[in-house]
């Protein structure tokens, strides 16, 4: 049975930091986590994927290009070469300097001060991988820094999450989705015992969230940035939002509760 998540004594509404405090600084760099954790997020979501010698690194991307000043496939380059590189200065200027983080920098900022959410894309699941796939990679991260119960993987992708769930020890799952939850989408949560379900906000519908509900299943939909859509999301009584500006999100929700 995948997970051991401890969620009973996290309250309602989650406040799911994107790639850390995407819309203020460089997403997935410690100094995003760090001001996500200084807002007061409920949890943080960050990307994985490994370099050619098998480290794993946070970044969305399967290139170095849009987020770094270097080029080419991340899995090209050694751990060595990502770490020289500046993961800030395409943000602005003033984050010059930053660098890609390893998942277990990240892991160790965090320190289970809030739940991290570390999903895996179809891209990161390389045709040349280490003797380690990427899953089992995190997977044993997750296992040898015990921390378990404060980690989750997701991903689009339900073989990624077949193959975790088959794993030993497996941690806490959850699929992320831009379809609308049929009764696959339900079956499939229902097998593998997923957490929670990280829909599209275009796609989804309250009967979806109910329906979700009904199997013990929380909803954090994804990439959620304006007030107009934080009150179409929580109208549709979700758990939780997964947002670039986290920040935005607590100062509207303290407004609205107290009005």
């Amino acid at each position: 049975m995948p997970g051991m998540f401890k969620a009973d004594k996290i309250k309602s509404p989650w406040i799911i930091a994107h790639r850390g405090y995407r819309a203020k600084y460089p997403e997935n760099t410690l100094i995003a986590f760090q001001a996500a954790l200084d807002a007061g997020v409920t949890m943080i979501e960050l990307d994985v994927i490994h370099t050619r010698d098998g480290k794993l690194v946070v970044m969305h991307d399967n290139t170095l290009d849009r987020t770094t000043n270097g080029r080419g496939p991340v899995i090209d380059h050694s751990l060595k070469e990502v770490k020289k590189l500046d993961a800030g200065s395409w943000f602005n200027p003033i984050f010059a300097g930053q660098r890609v983080p390893e998942l277990e920098e990240v892991l160790d900022l965090i320190d289970g001060k809030v739940p991290v959410n570390i999903e895996i894309k179809p891209h990161a699941v390389d045709a040349r991988p280490p003797a380690k796939t990427i899953e089992r990679q995190v997977v044993e991260l997750i296992n040898r820094k015990k921390i378990h119960d404060v980690a989750m993987i997701s991903s689009f992708d339900k073989n990624i999450l077949e193959k975790i769930a088959s794993l030993e020890n497996p941690p806490t799952l959850a699929l992320i989705s831009r379809d609308p939850a049929d009764n696959s989408i339900l079956a499939f949560c229902r097998r593998l015992k997923i957490f929670s379900w990280h829909p599209s906000p275009l796609i989804l519908t309250i009967e979806q969230v109910e329906a979700m509900h009904a199997q013990g299943l929380k909803v954090f939909p994804y990439n959620v940035d304006t007030p107009e859509q934080f009150k179409q999301m929580f109208d549709m009584r979700v758990d939780g939002l997964i947002s670039n500006d986290p920040l935005l999100v607590i100062d509207w929700l303290k407004h609205n509760r107290a009005a």
